[in-house]
């Protein structure tokens, strides 16, 4: 297998791949958004006549324009695609300005008025829990948007069996995804009555979910076209699908194509970021360094809507104490409606946050103890046959905590270089750090949602072979994945398969792309699928290759008879089927294993896999400026099998990257609800001379979980960058960082 190769790589480097705002149709009208200047109010009145009179726009589309349900959201349908009642938060869309052009439809906006009433508004989470906190939802009855829990063993007989006892409280803050491609539609209203949407998203199918909702139509009726997807990073969910909804209905009001473009700071200030969580921890431990007990206490602040809230937090939540065997666990999490810009999913999807706190934690323990904190960990990670704190028993694919953080450890020659560390010594500008952290991750959705995915193999009698999959490409390389698992299942060169952008109509729910299950859910659906395709085919060339069925063989774009010299070329055989009047074709789906989860307790079997990382950095922190320098990052991780391997080597840098900008510079900030860096000159993502030097070590334990052996990376390299660093800035300046982004006083480094 060549190290790299992409199926999209051409049409993009050569600027032919079309993206949704490339795309054009005969008179096309062109949307922008209306937002009110408010982030609580009732609405009374919203003035469009003026924006209507001007020329050259079509229509301004509210609330009172919609055949169907206003009322949307992933698990809660909180969300009112135009703001109809109230206002909850700053970037609440009120109207659609349509025009014959994009500029035309811009200044029609500024003349659109919202009159109304403005309402106290709350910001703070905690505040918004109190008994008389105004509420933003008044049918909840309170602002609670959910609550999970672990409970394991007895916590008081966990502590007082404890002789050392921390207790920390850490803050993380909101996060702008910061996707290259800000959210874009174009629905096109069909002949046949089809609304057939063409956009930049993560789920086509929520997006045909929501738009057949709001327009009153069958999901039948609306048709999600495959397009390429400049990032995403878990962004494109609910807003992406909500955008294509609006763009939908002006379609359908006035029976002609609409494209939405959005401009960047349309983007910010609507989309949902990642929570903010506050998180108070308590931890146990024998005086020998084994962790006894573990009491944390977690608020995640969700903002105006529920959307993914729950699923986030019930990660964080079953993940709350790491990679660590802990007997007596007592963890409450709580999900919180405020008037901020609300929050959902984002790679890692709850927990960047909670690793933060964890191996921030034992390296807190290692210290009170008296040990190092690498053997801390050895003392209590997880291993094989290991239960977890929900007491699931890790005994169905190879645990390999320990593999990875020997790999880490070896390669960068850590124990040496702790030696190094300034820990704020006086002499010279640069205080020198080294830090690690390591986490493992439930693989693919768990128990949060039904976990399947399916694919379709149609080859044609020229022996070229067509590929769908329901997997949504985001731009990561998951098409190339799944030709590059294909050609590997049936012994062929990758190059006679074509992979068709599936649409809606064409191939079922497969899932949302998230949760790093794109490779795993996706390969396996290939798998299923090349089986099938490969029982067809044997049955029907066995008898030419002297030889049963099941003895038939596929390398090198032939089909060989077991132990017989007989063979038949891969291009002969589909003509032998076709002229048999046997279709190459084989549908195959694959379902995640069974889970179980008793959300009253907080116990079970929340995922069917685990993946297990560990990465180090080693960074200068000038006494002078404050300013942190990343020198070298190494990442080492189990993926269970390699399946294009520089893809994974750029999913791994880039994680590196991202959840470094996380730890050290990225911050929504909001003043009063409103966010006031809405643009990426003043939101400060790492640029490419902030990034570190990066070698990834790559450790492949087939997993027997996964058809196809292999596993998820683009989550796991993001979530544990955070603790990596905040640990090496430790140990260059002798002081503990407990809130997000990492900011360090100039002058003293602390």
């Amino acid at each position: 297998m060549e190290k790299t190769w992409r199926n999209d790589a051409y049409a993009k480097v050569t600027g032919q791949a079309l993206y949704t705002n490339d795309l054009a149709f005969p008179d096309m009208l062109h949307a922008v958004p209306v937002y009110a200047d408010y982030v609580h109010a009732i609405i009374d009145q919203i003035h469009i006549q003026d924006a209507e009179d001007l020329d050259g726009v079509v229509k301004v589309i509210t609330s009172q324009d919609i055949p169907g349900s206003n009322r949307h959201g992933q698990i809660e349908k909180d969300y009112r695609i135009f703001a109809d009642d109230k206002i909850r938060y700053w970037g609440d869309v009120v109207a659609l300005v349509v025009a014959r052009d994009r500029k035309t439809a811009i200044e029609a906006a500024e003349l659109v008025k919202v009159e109304a009433t403005p309402l106290p508004s709350i910001h703070d989470p905690e505040a918004a829990l109190k008994p008389d906190a105004i509420l933003i939802h008044e049918e909840h009855g309170s602002n609670i948007i959910n609550t999970h829990r672990i409970r394991r063993g007895d916590i008081e007989k966990g502590f007082d069996a404890s002789d050392i006892i921390i207790e920390h409280k850490f803050q993380t803050q909101f996060v702008e995804h910061a996707y290259l491609e800000p959210e874009a539609a174009l629905a096109v209203p069909r002949a046949d009555g089809v609304i057939e949407i063409h956009g930049s998203m993560q789920h086509p199918f929520s997006t045909r979910r929501f738009t057949a909702a709001l327009l009153g139509m069958r999901l039948s009726d609306v048709e999600v076209v495959g397009t390429p997807m400049g990032g995403g990073f878990g962004g494109k969910d609910d807003t992406a699908a909500v955008v294509c909804a609006r763009t939908a209905l002006a379609a359908k009001l006035l029976g002609k194509p609409v494209k939405v473009n959005y401009d960047r700071e349309w983007s910010i200030r609507e989309s949902y970021k990642r929570h903010p969580y506050r998180v108070t921890y308590k931890m146990g431990l024998s005086s020998d360094g084994l962790i006894k007990a573990v009491r944390c206490e977690i608020i995640a602040d969700g903002g105006a809507y529920c959307s993914t809230t729950p699923w986030v937090t019930w990660r964080s939540t079953v993940q709350c104490c790491g990679p660590y065997q802990v007997d007596h666990v007592h963890c409450d999490t709580v999900g919180v409606y405020t008037n901020n810009v609300f929050t959902g999913a984002m790679r890692g999807f709850g927990s960047p946050q909670m690793n933060f706190v964890v191996e921030q934690m034992v390296e807190l323990a290692a210290e009170k103890v008296g040990m190092s904190a690498v053997e801390l960990r050895r003392k209590n990670m997880v291993q094989q046959g290991s239960a977890t704190i929900t007491g699931q028993v890790l005994d169905n694919h190879t645990v390999s905590m320990g593999e990875v953080l020997n790999a880490v450890i070896e390669d960068i020659d850590y124990d040496e270089k702790l030696k190094q560390c300034s820990f704020g010594k006086p002499e010279g500008d640069e205080l020198y750090g080294i830090g690690l952290a390591m986490s493992y991750r439930g693989m693919s959705l768990g128990a949060e949602g039904a976990d399947f995915c399916a694919a379709i193999i149609n080859a044609q009698f020229d022996g070229s072979i067509l590929l769908e999959v329901g997997i949504h490409e985001n731009g990561q390389g998951a098409e190339s994945a799944f030709i590059l698992a294909l050609a590997a299942e049936l012994g062929v060169n990758r190059e006679r398969i074509r992979y068709r952008q599936s649409s809606t109509s064409s191939i079922p729910d497969s899932g949302t792309t998230v949760a790093s299950r794109g490779t795993l859910m996706g390969t396996g659906a290939v798998v299923r699928a090349a089986d099938e395709f490969k029982k067809k085919m044997s049955q029907v060339v066995a008898p030419s290759l002297k030889c049963n069925p099941e003895e038939v063989h596929f390398k090198d774009d032939r089909l060989h008879g077991g132990q017989s010299d007989h063979s038949i070329s891969f291009d002969r055989a589909i003509r032998v089927m076709y002229l048999n009047r046997k279709f190459p074709f084989a549908f195959g789906e694959f379902q995640g294993p069974s889970v179980t989860w008793d959300e009253k307790q907080g116990r079970g079997k929340p995922y069917f896999t685990w993946v297990y990382g560990c990465q180090a950095i080693e960074l200068t922190v000038n006494k002078q400026t404050g300013r942190v320098k990343l020198l070298n990052a190494i990442a080492a991780h189990d993926v269970g099998r390699v399946v294009n391997p520089g893809m994974l080597n750029g999913q791994i840098y880039g994680g590196i990257a991202m959840g470094s900008g996380y730890a050290l510079s990225e911050e929504v900030q909001l003043d009063a609800g409103k966010i006031t860096n809405l643009n990426l000159n003043n939101y400060r993502i790492l640029r490419s001379t902030d990034v570190p030097e990066m070698k990834a070590i790559v450790i492949e334990n087939r997993d027997p979980n996964s058809p196809f052996g292999a596993k998820g990376i683009g989550e796991p390299t993001n979530e544990i960058m955070a603790p990596a660093i905040a640990n090496a800035v430790y140990r260059a300046t002798g002081k503990r960082f407990f809130n997000l982004p990492i900011k360090i006083d100039a002058q003293n480094g602390s």
